[in-house]
């Protein structure tokens, strides 16, 4: 695979995924990819993301990391009632401030709960000194946002809900178009040669190639993809791309 960098002058972000659950398998991360599609349609490039056990020391060492390196660092898990819910604590560490208890997400949880409102749920009410609230449209529980951190939930559907309440906060930059070529009855190895020169020639867009098939069962080819910044530049490599591979008789369409 050929993948050179585009152009990285606007934000950047990470993420980080907290929760045994993740890394033993029980459940399957999706918040990333989600992270990942509303970022690049706000022309913010994720480029790194981490999952770590529910574990203090982890989490800050990774939390400490990521947000000193890029501009935006999205955390989602342990922000919930249970014992083993310690983002809050793990965040107000690495910033090193204390972790009361916020009026206006006092205020929410116990509209929220009324009589039912107990020692465990009133935790969630704790964020670090500091902190903004990041609205929880679903189940009123909030997230909050220290830095350039912005801390939700685990559960996919109450996380995508926060991001609402995210977007506004963020600096765009400017949108990654891509386009893709199929290539087919050929592997990788048969275009590799022509999509490094490709990528030599013009170093501002990224070239990746995604194999797909095998040679003994079905379909074998491969997708390349074309990302950049510049619509006409992606679309003008697109179309020298494709007339270089039909000059070599290797079947490619756009697709």
């Amino acid at each position: 695979m050929t993948d050179a960098d585009t152009d990285r002058s606007g934000p950047t972000a990470a993420v980080l995924v907290i929760g045994d659950e993740i890394l033993s398998g029980r459940t399957q991360d999706t918040n990333t990819n989600t992270i990942a599609r509303f970022l690049a349609a706000l022309g913010i490039d994720l480029m790194e993301a981490r999952v770590v056990s529910d574990d203090h020391g982890r989490i800050v060492e990774a939390l400490d990391a990521l947000r000193s390196r890029w501009d935006y660092v999205f955390t989602t898990g342990g922000i919930g009632p249970t014992h083993d819910d310690i983002t809050a604590d793990a965040v107000a560490a690495a910033f090193g401030v204390a972790l009361p208890e916020h009026p206006d997400a006092l205020a929410i949880l116990s509209r929220r709960y009324g009589d039912d409102f107990n020692a465990a749920r009133r935790r969630m009410a704790r964020i670090p000194e500091g902190g903004v609230l990041i609205a929880n449209p679903v189940t009123d529980a909030p997230g909050f946002q220290i830095g350039n951190v912005f801390v939700m939930a685990g559960v996919p559907k109450i996380m995508q809900a926060m991001l609402e309440d995210v977007a506004p906060r963020l600096r765009t930059g400017a949108i990654v178009h891509a386009q893709t070529l199929k290539v087919s009855g050929v592997g990788e190895g048969a275009v590799a040669d022509v999509l490094r020169a490709a990528a030599n020639q013009r170093r501002d867009l990224s070239f990746g190639s995604y194999p797909f098939g095998h040679g003994s069962v079905g379909e074998i080819g491969t997708q390349l993809v074309i990302r950049g910044r510049d619509a006409d530049q992606v679309a003008a490599a697109a179309h020298d791309l494709i007339a270089e591979l039909r000059n070599l008789g290797i079947d490619v369409a756009a697709a």
